[in-house]
């Protein structure tokens, strides 16, 4: 459910919606930082490749921003519309669930 110019998370696939996640609460991260992170939620090798992808993905649907912090680090971001979706998403879940949002 899409409310407003709030982008909605229920048409991402799993993968995109933790990689948000991650970017919550791990602030701005480089991509192998993110890759780490999921792999270590999944408990399984995460490749470079599928990473990238889904961080250009988000970068694609303005939930996620890189910017360049020196001459050789990039870092991710959530957007204010990423950080509105995953708000969004919590409420919904916190609704669905009684209160209990995970």
């Amino acid at each position: 459910m899409n409310t407003g110019d709030t982008p909605s998370l229920a048409d991402l696939p799993a993968r995109h919606r933790d990689l948000l996640w991650i970017l919550s609460h791990t602030g701005p991260s480089e991509s192998y930082t993110v890759k780490q992170a999921l792999e270590s939620y999944y408990n399984k090798a995460v490749t470079d490749d599928v990473a990238s992808t889904v961080l250009s993905d988000l970068t694609a649907q303005d939930l996620v921003v890189n910017r360049s912090h020196d001459n050789f680090t990039t870092k991710y971001h959530l957007t204010n519309p990423g950080r509105r979706a995953l708000q969004a998403r919590l409420a919904w879940q916190a609704n669905t669930n009684g209160g209990d949002a995970e």
